[in-house]
């Protein structure tokens, strides 16, 4: 198995480090916007080639020869997935193309008022990011059917793990309790995106599933949470209607869900590493202690 990863983010950076280390017959390469990041990520021991998602990567069609399982993580854009948009030939011409990944988001449902959803709710996305997620993955549905490979969709919750968690929002004094009753969230730790992603492609799995914990809960209880672990005050509570926020971090409150991850459990045959917040966030402060 070699698996190539288009954009070696936070979750594909961890999946690809999982797989690498899966055994002597997996090896992984993966793409980054910067020749900086590419030294960077080169040194921890990660294949990686420079693809800045506006022109073809120079190196990315002989990597993608030898390379039978690809995964995508990039963000699409206005005018669909960058990858199809500048590799589609070069993954054409694939000689042992075996399976298909593609990280996207549970944004794609937009808002439920707080109700249980799965696989089967209607996408009805409330902003233009998830819009572009929603086109992007019907590109890849349509690729992969046309090419007959099977692909797996992930529609990844909030990401949090170490380095990506209340701890450091607490620490560098960004961490906020905003309120608006009512309004929860799933949330994912990175490894269990890497595990899945990781069982995922050594079982080819086909089909959309949601990857998220078991446990919605809203945002203001993990800071609480994550300061008691600390040992401090947590900050002090802000009604909604008074947080000054980006647009960006408002458009997250305009959707309420709970998100049901029983397909992808039931599928792989797994329980999640961290089924609530309170696992996951205990599993980080004991490393860092």
């Amino acid at each position: 198995m070699r698996v190539g990863f288009f954009g070696l983010g936070y979750s594909s950076e961890a999946s690809a480090h999982l797989l690498r280390n899966g055994g002597e017959t997996v090896s992984t390469w993966g793409t980054v916007r910067t020749p900086d990041k590419a030294d960077r990520l080169q040194a921890s021991g990660l294949e990686t080639l420079v693809f800045n998602g506006t022109q073809p990567g120079p190196t990315v069609a002989d990597a993608l020869q030898s390379t039978s399982h690809v995964v995508i993580s990039i963000a699409p854009d206005a005018e669909g997935d960058v990858v199809l948009r500048h590799h589609r030939a070069d993954i054409d011409a694939m000689p042992n193309l075996q399976w298909l990944c593609y990280y996207s988001t549970v944004g794609v449902y937009g808002d439920f008022d707080g109700a249980w959803i799965d696989e089967t709710a209607e996408l009805v996305p409330r902003n233009l990011r998830s819009d572009f997620r929603v086109k992007a993955e019907e590109e890849w549905i349509a690729y992969a059917k046309a090419r007959g490979v099977p692909l797996t969709i992930l529609r990844l919750a909030g990401i949090y793990g170490p380095g990506r968690s209340s701890f450091d929002k607490l620490a560098d004094g960004t961490a906020r309790r905003v309120i608006k009753p009512g309004q929860v969230f799933n949330r994912i730790h990175v490894a269990d995106i890497a595990r899945v992603t990781k069982l995922a492609a050594e079982q080819r799995l086909d089909g959309v599933f949601n990857l998220a914990d078991d446990e919605p809960a809203s945002p203001q209880d993990l800071i609480t949470y994550a300061a008691g672990k600390m040992g401090i005050e947590p900050p002090p509570e802000v009604p909604f209607e008074r947080a000054e926020m980006s647009p960006m971090a408002k458009s997250f409150y305009r959707d309420n869900k709970r998100v049901s991850n029983k397909a992808i459990k039931t599928a792989l045959g797994i329980e999640m590493l961290y089924p609530n917040y309170r696992a996951g966030l205990d599993a980080i402060w004991e490393a860092r202690s």
